[in-house]
Formats: C-alpha cells, structure tokens, sequence
C-alpha cells in the first residue's frame, strides 16, 4: 500500500514514465478527483488481472518496459501469469521488482504484516522509544519508505546500470525486514565497540544523552538538541546561560545525565519555541525547533529551497535528490482509478479495435469521467 507506490514516486519524480495497472472493481464513477501524492506523476490503467485476457495483456505490456514493480505476497503474481518468468519469455531485459515485508522466502514469507512487523524482527523497532517504556512505532518511516521503497528504488536503479552491461534484467527481491535492519548497521557497529551499552533509550543517539534529544519549551513547543561535539556543546551552553556554571555536569560524564537533563530542561521551559529558534539559528549548537509536517513549509530554509510544492490543490514533499543538469520534477497529478485506460493503451501499441474488444469484455474499465483529459 506504501513503499511500492512511493518508490514509483521516487523514479517518476527522476523522469521514469510510470504506469499504475489498478484493479478493474476498483473503479469508482463518483470520484473525480484523486490526492494521494504517492499516485503523483503516473498513469492509470484499469485491468481485470483474473482475466485471461487481462494478465495477456500486462504481459504484453512488460515487453515495451523496462522494470515492472509489484507488491503481492509471494506466489500471487505466479499465480496470475505475471510473475517474473512470466514477463521476462517476452522481455528478457526486464527488471522485476518485488516489495514485500518478509521477502519472498523464509518462513515468515506467506504471512500478512505491516509496517510496525517487520520492524519488530528486524531489531529497530526495539531500539525506538525512551527508557523504561515501550517501544514506539516511529510512524511508518523506516520500514515503509526508507527500508521498503527507498531501497526498491535503490535496486531497480542499480538492476538497470547493471543491464547496461549484461544485457539482461534481473529480479529485485526488496524486503521491509531486511532494508530496516540495514538500516542498523551503524548501531551493530557502535555495539561491537562498546559505544553503545545501555538499553533502548540510555545511549547517545537514542534520547539517552540530555545533549541529543528533546525539551519542551515555555509555549508547550520543542526544541531538538545535538550538539555531540564539545564546541558545538559549548555554544548550547552560553545560548542557555550555563556556561560559566561551574556546578554544571560534565557533557559526557554519564552518571549525572539525569541531572544535567534536568538542569537543561529548565532552561528551556523558560522561553518560547520561537525564542529559542531566534537565539540558536545563528549559531552551531545543532538546536532546532521541532515543527510539524503540516508547518514545515514555513520554516525560512524549507522555503528558500522550496522543499515542498503544491499539485492539485496538496501541499506534499518537492522531489528529491536536486540534478544540477536533468532536475526532477512532479509529472502529473495523481490519477483516479481507470482514468487514463484507452489513452494510455492507444500509447503502448494497442490499436482502437484491440481496445474497444477488452473494454466490451470488462477486461480493462475506463473511468466514465476522466477518459480523455490525459
């Protein structure tokens, strides 16, 4: 439901032509309009899969294209007659993504999850959360979208520099479980050397350290604080009037963290979190307010690189990585269901009879509202 639209977001953001095959039952004649910006930038194209003639069809299409993405359990697209062998009897170069949660083996690779699943066996979730508490589902970030679509973007890229060379397309087996535990490898590192010792929420990087976490302020905000280096602290310091306080605990003496914690807490709450946002932009104490998704587009820097942009009328995250020479760019609006099934057969080779005969068998449904405004 995430990671594999939002990797297609990713490569139709960097110029990929992106078509959606949506379920034909899923069309729905009420809905005119569509504002999901995980759909942006893409076409849709309404086939009844369980059809013969409707899996002929996709198969028909992978022969035009270079990567076909698809985030059934493991088994169906087989069972559908779109799986990668398939596809690739009639297109040999094509690279075949696969987004799952367990993968496409393993014994967990039937079962149904989630997000907050394959986090909970991959070891991250567990590192989430402060001391004392259970763990907390950091929204669905880190398995969804960077260790599930990012990393699928990441392979599909990869498979396709890769066919430069051999000729050949390859299957791209993207797991949540296995991208959110590569996204601990630092934390395996710092464990080895013995830099993190303490259980969830007692280390550095974890909100253990009173220098890397958060503080309410005088208005009910927050600032995040992390300045790990000692002239960085240096400057948090002066901008809360501690530093010539020769009581103060020192910045890494472990034993009073909860006092020094304490002691930068009440700091905080004595000024607002604009206040504090005046006081510590000028400087490199690596303090921060923390703002909202929904308020992030007002902050100075967000607006001067224009993070965020609006299309149909949502406001949504700007393409990202920046290209000095080919930059991104949002392609389109996202589709409702079947709006752009006859134009964009018409566009991949399939002739007017052809596709009035799958539209008289229901085997593709056209949106009765949006056909031929794309």
């Amino acid at each position: 439901m995430a990671p594999g639209p939002f990797a297609c977001t990713v490569l139709a953001d960097l110029g990929a032509e992106v078509l959606r095959v949506d379920r034909a039952s899923d069309v729905d004649p009420d809905t005119r309009y569509s504002k999901d910006p995980l759909a942006r930038g893409r076409r849709s194209l309404a086939v009844d899969l369980k059809h013969p003639d409707g899996a002929a069809l996709v198969r028909r299409l992978t022969a035009r294209a270079d990567v076909l993405v698809e985030g059934f359990r493991p088994g169906v697209a087989e069972r559908l007659g779109i799986g990668p062998e398939d596809c690739r009897a009639v297109n040999p170069r094509l690279v075949y993504g696969r987004m799952t949660g367990w993968g496409q083996s393993g014994p967990l690779a039937p079962r149904a999850g989630h997000d907050i699943t394959y986090l909970a066996v991959s070891g991250a979730l567990g590192l989430i959360g402060p001391s004392g508490r259970p763990p907390v589902p950091p929204v669905n970030l880190v398995g969804d979208f960077g260790g599930g679509g990012m990393l699928l973007a990441l392979g599909i890229l990869a498979a396709l520099y890769e066919r430069e060379r051999s000729g050949l397309g390859q299957v791209v087996d993207a797991a949540m479980v296995d991208g959110a535990a590569l996204l601990t490898t630092a934390l395996h590192g710092l464990r080895a050397t013995g830099d993190w010792q303490g259980d969830r929420g007692e280390n550095l990087l974890d909100g253990g350290a009173p220098f890397y976490t958060t503080y309410e302020t005088a208005d009910g905000g927050h600032m995040a604080v992390g300045p790990i280096e000692e002239r960085f602290y240096a400057q948090l310091l002066t901008g809360l009037g501690l530093s010539d306080d020769p009581d103060l605990p020192a910045q890494y003496g472990r034993e009073r963290w909860p006092e020094l914690r304490q002691r930068l807490a009440a700091a905080f709450k004595e000024r607002t979190r604009d206040e504090w946002t005046a006081l510590f932009e000028p400087t490199d104490a690596c303090v921060a307010p923390v703002l909202s998704p929904w308020e992030a587009h007002l902050h100075p820097h967000n607006a001067a690189r224009s993070v965020f942009t609006e299309t149909a009328g949502v406001r949504q995250p700007a393409p990202a990585p920046r290209f000095d020479r080919t930059p991104g760019a949002i392609q389109g609006p996202p589709p409702v269901v079947g709006q752009d099934t006859r134009t964009t057969l018409a566009h991949w080779g399939v002739d007017a009879p052809e596709t009035d005969r799958l539209l008289a068998a229901t085997v593709v449904v056209q949106h009765p509202h949006t056909g031929e405004n794309r």
